[in-house]
């Protein structure tokens, strides 16, 4: 067993060490401590807001070439310690080995996009026209909270740390409780590159997000998580009018068309990935399938076919394992509810994969990965984000109808449609989600060269591509004309 580490808040540049701390257990084995964060204080937070807000003074003046080296440097530090930064992220949260690696890698990818990419974004432009000259720049805002959950917390910490501050904002970030210790290794690394002050952590509970989210000094709040939270963020953040990023919930559908080809083993696969990548708990991840009754019975058991053959539940650091445990207890509570709940109405409910180890199944939170049939496309199970291992899969009759049934969710996250290439275009376009995605789905569409956000309850605003950069920018117009003097004002 592995001695626990122990992370600090990061105010002003400094270690604040506190006596009050909470541990993180290993989901695969919870009777062990993998390290321990601090319970920071309403006042701590107050002093790390105003360390940035007096950093801030300075830094949006700074050079953007010296600003981009610093990202640069910082970058390469989290690439030489990558290896065990990945060792602890799968240990606190659980995911297995090579998912961990994978989420530091489009970490890196979105730092290094937004190091080559921040030039364009705030270089001021100057439009020379019949009454003189303007000139637009696209100015900082001042302090950003950013609030990060436990899924993704390195990503979903980089994706607003790199553009604040190459855009010269300064941050205060607090990650999630249930996975803490590896992206607080992160901020550190980052935050040694910057002056103090720019880039603060902070751990703590209610407290501390109400005065993130609150205190008039912050001038932005780029928060992911669940749409209850984002709600209550909104109207603390009405009292000052903040700027925000949400990027909240998803319930996100694939739709697999009479045109499919079912001969596609490699679709099917993409398919069983973006179910139950990272045991399914991902805010982009296909979390219900629509498929046409033509192709329904074949479809089923051709994805079974390909599930059975790629999960592999198990310890997240032996290398056959493919879905590892649920990040929490409470987490795993929830998913169970929503499976009984199916099979207390009806539904089948098909256990997927191979289990590596039924011990450590039995100590640990873990959840077998499971398809269920037959549910009511309005069942809970179907209607809800289920964040977790398991998928429904609902048959439709026609592509007004699957249309309908997609649309009439209060999410807008990610959506895929499967199908010949045109065809599913022509579906595409009349979908409600802030990205879609043709015969792929979740992570393996990503692209961080591209804006990524959802509509209605599923967010607002965007994140990654040059939209996700020019967030944390105002615009500034200076007008400098040539004719002072109005004539349609009298003297």
């Amino acid at each position: 067993m592995t001695e626990p580490i122990t992370v600090h808040a990061i105010i002003n540049g400094k270690e604040a060490p506190t006596d009050k701390q909470f541990a993180r257990e290993n989901p695969t084995h919870p009777e062990e401590v993998v390290g321990y964060a601090p319970i920071n204080t309403k006042e701590e937070a107050i002093q790390a807001i105003d360390a940035a807000h007096e950093a801030f003074k300075e830094w949006r003046l700074s050079d953007l070439e010296d600003r981009i080296q610093r990202m640069e440097r910082a970058i390469q530090k989290i690439k030489d310690e990558t290896p065990e930064i990945a060792k602890l992220l799968s240990r606190e949260h659980g995911k297995a080995l090579w998912d961990a690696e994978g989420e530091i890698a489009i970490s890196l990818m979105w730092m290094e996009f937004a190091c080559k990419t921040v030039k364009e974004v705030v270089t001021e432009e100057l439009r020379e026209h019949d009454n003189g000259r303007t000139i637009i720049t696209k100015d900082p805002l001042g302090v950003v909270s950013a609030i990060t959950p436990w899924n993704y917390p390195i990503s979903l910490s980089t994706i607003k740390i790199a553009p604040a501050l190459l855009t010269g904002n300064t941050m205060v970030l607090k990650p999630s409780p249930f996975a803490p210790l590896a992206v607080s290794k992160v901020v550190q690394l980052i935050a040694n590159e910057f002056p103090p002050g720019v880039l603060n952590l902070i751990h703590g509970e209610a407290d501390v997000g109400v005065e993130l989210t609150s205190n008039e000094k912050v001038a932005k709040i780029a928060f992911t998580g669940g749409t209850k939270t984002a709600k209550s963020i909104m109207k603390a953040a009405s009292e000052t009018i903040k700027k925000m990023t949400l990027e909240l919930g998803g319930n996100d559908a694939a739709i697999v068309l009479p045109s499919f080809d079912l001969t596609d083993t490699k679709a099917i696969r993409r398919m069983v990935i973006s179910n139950f990548l990272t045991s399914g708990q991902i805010c982009m991840i296909a979390k219900r399938i629509y498929v046409h009754s033509s192709i329904y019975d074949e479809f089923v058991e051709k994805y079974k076919e390909a599930a059975n053959k790629w999960i592999r539940v198990g310890d997240p650091f032996n290398p056959e394992t493919t879905v590892g445990p649920v990040n929490n207890k409470g987490q795993v509570n929830y998913v169970k509810g929503l499976i009984d709940g199916a099979k207390s109405k009806g539904a089948e409910v098909i256990p997927l994969g191979k289990v590596l180890n039924p011990e450590l199944m039995e100590n640990g939170y873990f959840l077998q990965p499971t398809l269920v049939l037959g549910a009511d496309p309005h069942d809970p199970i179907v209607v809800e984000e289920q964040f977790g291992p398991t998928v429904p899969i609902i048959p439709f009759d026609d592509e007004e109808q699957v249309i309908e049934l997609h649309n009439e969710s209060i999410y807008g996250l990610t959506s895929s449609v499967w199908g010949e290439e045109e065809h599913a275009l022509s579906v595409a376009r009349r979908i409600e989600a802030g990205t879609t995605m043709i015969n792929t789905a979740a992570v393996q569409g990503l692209d961080v060269r591209f804006p990524f956000g959802g509509v209605k309850q599923s967010g607002v605003g965007r994140e990654y591509g040059k939209e996700g950069l020019q967030s944390y920018t105002e615009t500034h117009v200076i007008n400098i004309p040539k004719t002072l003097d109005l004539p349609y004002i009298p003297e």
